[in-house]
């Protein structure tokens, strides 16, 4: 089982490479990983569980974040109705390109977050509002998937992890909550 003290912390130099594909066909052990990343997220949702073993609640986790330099990714977004356990998105993105995107862009209100990250920093992440992007999953099976607003900028977030990049470089150095008028501000 993941937990916090797997999750390497800004510093570490996995966090700021480049990583490679994962190699196909999907062995055992990148199919277990992508598997307990998945369930990590699950359980850092659930109150019980998190609060049992001290986890942060989190949407997204990249494989870079457990020191293993693969491209690949856990998203676990849930639905905003607390009545509704069917989650907006959920899957293992192995290998994923962004292959469109809109211009218009988005950012989210409140800023974002990073397990990878034990402090606030605050400040706009102006991302796309809506990217295409192929992925394997762990079933082998190629996919397309379209994504927007905030499950595009939570993709967009792990998928930075693949190429070294942190949440916060997006930010505008010198004024954190600089945006354009034509940014959606979502949240």
């Amino acid at each position: 089982m993941i937990k916090m003290n797997n999750i390497i912390r800004e510093g570490h130099p996995t966090l700021r490479e480049k990583v490679p594909e994962v190699t196909l066909p999907l062995s055992v052990e990148d199919k277990a990983l992508g598997e307990a990343m998945m369930t990590f997220l699950k359980n850092s949702q659930d109150p019980e569980i998190a609060e049992k073993y001290n986890l942060r609640g989190g949407v997204g986790l990249a494989a870079p974040q457990l020191d293993e330099k693969k491209r690949m990714v856990a998203v676990h977004v849930p639905s905003l109705d607390p009545e509704d356990e069917t989650p907006l998105f959920s899957d293992v993105l192995i290998n994923p390109e962004i292959v469109s995107h809109t211009v218009q862009q988005a950012c989210l209100r409140d800023g974002e977050g990073c397990l990878s990250v034990d402090r606030e920093v605050p400040g706009y992440i102006v991302r796309n509002a809506r990217i295409t992007v192929n992925y394997i999953d762990l079933d082998g099976n190629t996919q397309t998937k379209k994504f927007k607003n905030y499950e595009a900028i939570v993709v967009q977030h792990e998928l930075d992890h693949l190429n070294g990049i942190m949440f916060y470089d997006h930010i505008n150095k010198t004024n954190p909550f600089a945006v354009s008028p034509d940014v959606l501000i979502i949240g």
